[in-house]
């Protein structure tokens, strides 16, 4: 429910990137700041309630988890010394300050601080350490990819819809198909762009994140819908997905028709709908079947398409 303020554009190093923040701040006068790195994407509960309290005693505070591990100190490849690890911690962010203290040290200290304790500690101020967490991670190797997807997993449940959508043929109008134009002597009738893919894969998000389906998002009695680009329906289901802090874990829609045929087009669709949803083209499946020449589809007087949507929720 808060409002973000304007990105404001990194620096050449660490420090100038904060500074920079840091400046961006000024007119807004906060008593305390907050600085965390980017590549930590999983804060734990109760670290910044943690942080805040210990500021009511100190200039600053950062959360920090003890070493475990024996740690040797190397030299060409070879163990040089063991450094006994009592009293050692490993730093994690974010890392919570008084403004006022942190950018005046910034101003006034050259680059190097690997992080902003480290300004206040040669300051002489106290900084206080507050219980880390193991999970809370900064992706650096490409194996701490797989170690995040574990920590997120145990957080995320898995939710499923469906969703199935039929539109006639239409002359006189361009076919859309999963956002793609596809050549063909007709489109299809609807108070939208009647993109079928589309709509099905909005209803099978709708579904699985239980917010009823396209009807009640964007009802089709409203003139604002008429001939409207069903990719911005979509955009709308991906943007629920976020709102509720989930993730999709993957799409599958399937065409039902005997023309056009889709194959030529699925790696455009695909990559279409990966782009609307904001996520890599390995979760977006898009294929299609014909009903061998049975029904309306048989017919050729309309397209359908189902649609199945997997939502990673959190518990």
């Amino acid at each position: 429910g808060i409002a973000p303020l304007p990105p404001v554009a990194g620096g050449a190093t660490r420090q100038e990137s904060v500074r920079r923040g840091l400046a961006a701040l000024a007119e807004h006068a906060p008593d305390i700041v907050l600085v965390h790195d980017g590549a930590r994407p999983v804060v734990p509960p109760g670290t910044v309630a943690a942080l805040r309290e210990a500021l009511g005693r100190h200039d600053g505070a950062i959360p920090a988890v003890p070493v475990a591990d024996t740690l040797k100190r190397a030299e060409g490849g070879m163990i040089a010394a063991t450094v006994p690890r009592e009293g050692l911690f490993r730093a994690q962010t974010p890392q919570a300050f008084r403004y006022n203290l942190l950018a005046a040290l910034h101003a006034t200290h050259p680059d190097g601080a690997t992080d902003d304790a480290a300004l206040l500690e040669a300051a002489g101020h106290a900084v206080a350490l507050v219980a880390g967490h193991e999970d809370n991670i900064k992706l650096t190797y490409p194996e701490d990819r797989v170690r995040l997807e574990r920590i997120l997993a145990g957080h995320l449940l898995p939710r499923v819809g469906s969703g199935f959508d039929v539109h006639a043929f239409a002359d006189d109008r361009p076919l859309v198909l999963c956002s793609i134009t596809v050549p063909h002597g007709r489109g299809l009738a609807g108070h939208s762009d009647a993109d079928v893919g589309l709509h099905a894969l909005c209803d099978a998000i709708y579904g699985a994140l239980a917010e009823g389906d396209i009807g009640r998002h964007f009802p089709p009695s409203e003139a604002a819908w008429k001939d409207a680009d069903s990719a911005r329906f979509l955009r709308h289901a991906a943007e629920r997905i976020a709102a509720r802090g989930g993730v999709l874990a993957n799409a599958d829609v399937t065409l039902i028709c005997e023309r056009p045929k889709i194959t030529p087009h699925a790696p455009a669709m695909r990559a279409r709908l990966a782009e609307l949803l904001g996520v890599e083209i390995g979760r977006i499946s898009v294929k299609a079947t014909t009903t061998e020449r049975l029904g309306f589809t048989g017919r050729e007087e309309g397209i359908a398409a189902q649609a199945t949507a997997t939502v990673l929720l959190p518990a």
